[in-house]
């Protein structure tokens, strides 16, 4: 397979390698001199943890409240 190097220097991964890791946004990208390595990066813990409170509609304040009731009602 073939990556294209665009005139931006913005690389094309052919979508045979690009499907493989759906879901992923990030790669680490390193260099021995002579080779490209492109490792894909996962969402963090952290990132999962806030889309999961989002995705249960708790926000900032929720967690502000709840954190001041529990100091009040020991």
């Amino acid at each position: 397979m073939l990556a294209k190097l665009t005139t931006k220097n913005q690389l094309t991964i052919p979508k045979a390698v690009a499907t493989r890791f759906a879901g992923v946004e990030y790669f680490d990208v390193s260099t021995d001199g002579s080779a490209i390595t492109l490792k894909p990066l996962r969402r963090s813990r952290l990132e999962e943890i806030q889309a999961k409170l989002a995705g249960l509609g708790i926000t900032e304040q929720d967690v502000t409240d709840a954190i001041a009731w529990a100091r009040q009602n020991p």
